[in-house]
């Protein structure tokens, strides 16, 4: 499944809902919208609303989707073990047979799985999920996690703005101040925002005078959500590397980082490699665009694939290294998804192909020259509404 355009079309299609002074209306809206709209993609047919009240417990206020039939006011009690884990988590998957759950108040209230997410300032309101029945629970957390991002985003749209000049000074502190000098390579970098701040990140972070960190990194949607989640991204890497962790437990720690996050973005795509002066590139992609390497030859490329799923969704994901090699006249390209993905008049993608013939008629330029060169002709490709986008060359040459 392709997360990041899915994600894009939830939170589009959620835009247009108008606001409301009811947040309870506004979230029964939403519900409804995801039900209609994406019941296919996400598998959710239609859900419950509870409402936290002034004795600290959860009401039982409104229905949407094919989920309208029986009775409203139930009280759920806030110690209840689903309502515990959803507080906690920000989202939660139970069977009726898992410890903790009431067969008879979920029967009550509905539910075959207590599949829900918390939603609104303070988690003031739940939204419970009826979901299909093929679903295996990792499908389902992916649901429930993109489901929880969309409905906060759309909640706080409104209140992001009084934090915009803090999250871009965040944000400049941790892009690279300066290009690294590393024998044997041109390197540079550069991040073009669609919003005020960006999604995208990238990182040059010498672990020894023989090692540089080579990092890229696109958060979910864009603005200050995103901005916030790279920021873990950054200190994150900055704090693997200092401790010397292996390139394998570095994705599992900042998987389990943004995983327990109590931010509503919780999809982060990720590479990270450690270069070497010698041209060993020891690499995992956590499910970022493939990075490719154009050899000297001009014509044939590498895709650097290996590693895992994105950083979030699921806590116990697994990855590998992967590795390379680059000589003399060998080109890496990092870029992000607003690269390939950009879209002109005629709604038609910029792409990987564009961008590998792009790189490969001006690979003997400096990589400066490359990285603006590419971002200059997608700016050309698509002048509309964009996503964050970032392009990284390393060039290996003549030490």
């Amino acid at each position: 499944m392709d997360y990041k355009r899915l994600l894009t079309q939830v939170e589009r299609t959620l835009e247009q809902i108008e606001n409301t002074e009811s947040t309870r209306i506004t979230i029964e809206q939403i519900g409804q919208t995801i039900a209609t709209n994406f019941r296919e993609e996400l598998g959710i047919t239609g859900g419950r609303i509870y409402e936290l009240t002034d004795e600290n417990n959860y009401e039982l206020v409104g229905r949407f989707g094919v989920c309208t039939d029986g009775p409203l006011g139930i009280t759920v009690p806030r110690d209840y073990k689903p309502i515990e884990l959803v507080l906690e988590n920000g989202v939660v998957v139970m069977e009726p047979n898992d410890p903790g759950v009431d067969p008879v108040l979920e029967a009550q209230l509905g539910a075959q799985r207590f599949a829900a997410v918390a939603a609104g300032d303070n988690h003031t309101h739940i939204l419970g999920f009826d979901v299909a029945p093929h679903l295996s629970r990792e499908d389902i957390l992916f649901s429930l996690n993109l489901i929880r991002y969309t409905v906060n985003q759309r909640l706080r749209a409104d209140r992001y703005q009084s934090l915009i000049v803090e999250a871009q000074r965040i944000q400049q502190s941790i892009l690279p101040q300066r290009v690294p000098q590393y024998k044997g390579f041109d390197i540079w970098g550069k991040t073009v925002s669609a919003d005020v701040v960006s999604g995208d990140f990238y990182d040059f972070i010498p672990i020894s005078d023989n090692i540089l960190g080579l990092a890229i990194a696109d958060g979910s949607g864009h603005g200050l959500p995103a901005a916030l989640v790279v920021r873990d991204i950054y200190m994150g890497l900055r704090m693997a590397t200092d401790r010397d962790f292996k390139i394998i437990r570095t994705m599992e720690k900042l998987n389990h980082i943004i995983h327990r996050g109590r931010l509503t973005t919780k999809f982060v795509s990720l590479f990270y490699g450690e270069l070497e002066t010698g041209g060993i590139l020891i690499y995992c992609n956590a499910g970022h665009n493939f990075p490719f390497v154009l050899r000297a030859d001009g014509v044939t490329y590498e895709m650097l694939e290996n590693g895992g799923p994105v950083l979030g969704p699921t806590p116990d994901a697994t990855y590998m290294r992967g590795f390379a090699k680059m000589k003399a006249g060998d080109l890496l390209c990092m870029y992000t998804d607003g690269v390939v993905e950009a879209h002109n008049a005629a709604d038609e993608e910029f792409s990987l192909e564009r961008l590998q013939t792009l790189v490969a008629a001006n690979r003997e330029r400096p990589s400066k020259e490359i990285a603006k060169e590419i971002l200059a002709r997608v700016t050309e490709w698509g002048p509309g509404e964009q996503d964050d986008r970032t392009v990284v060359i390393v060039k290996a040459v003549d030490p």
